[in-house]
């Protein structure tokens, strides 16, 4: 049985041309920013799932565009899919945790679908770091972060914080100590949202 007390939330869009990767658009076109997404995209998640085979959590994906048979027909139907609520990046993130909180989850982490090098590994070791912490933060390069993980929720971390500017990560990492949370780190991976993020890209990442 898969162990639904941790459950990793993976936050992604339909890769619709002109409406996903926006920030890719001048360099790659609408057709080759939603085709690098919809790879991106689907390497996460076949990470995500691997963990989910192995009963050490349950996977579900949260997804703003398109309908679930799309995603169905994208993703497959082995995932679990629920639309996100309207609002920002932090309203959203903060709706998903207090939603399967008090569904009974004891550990929760929410992932986007950008980061080529998160792992599997990296994975598991955020719900081994949510044993002791009660914050886990992904660091990502740009200054944002890659994954952020939960044992109760705290909307707090997300009021207050401009999404997607440089330093989403240090402003959170500054409302948590003012809320004297015991924080963890992951490493610091980079994310792919901007032109001079593609410089040195190894597209052998999504073979």
């Amino acid at each position: 049985m898969i162990d639904r007390s941790n459950k990793l939330i993976v936050f992604t869009r339909y890769p619709e041309p002109g409406k996903t990767k926006t920030r890719l658009i001048p360099v790659l076109g609408t057709e080759g920013a939603a085709n690098l997404h919809r790879l991106m995209a689907q390497r996460t998640i076949a990470r995500a799932l691997s963990l989910q085979s192995s009963r050490r959590l349950s996977v579900e994906i949260l997804y703003t565009g398109g309908s679930q048979q799309q995603m169905q027909d994208w993703l497959g139907t082995e995932p679990i899919y629920q639309q996100q609520i309207n609002g920002d990046l932090g309203e959203r993130m903060a709706a998903a945790f207090q939603n399967y909180l008090n569904l009974g989850a004891n550990k929760v982490a929410i992932i986007g679908t950008d980061c080529p090098a998160l792992t599997a590994e990296i994975l598991g070791e955020a719900f081994e770091l949510l044993s002791q912490h009660d914050l886990v933060l992904g660091p990502a390069k740009d200054g944002g972060y890659y994954l952020i993980g939960l044992r109760r929720s705290l909307p707090e971390l997300f009021q207050g914080i401009e999404w997607g500017s440089d330093d989403v990560f240090m402003k959170t990492r500054a409302i948590a100590q003012n809320l004297d949370l015991n924080i963890a780190c992951l490493p610091t991976l980079a994310d792919i949202d901007r032109p001079e993020d593609l410089l040195g890209l190894d597209i052998g990442f999504l073979q």
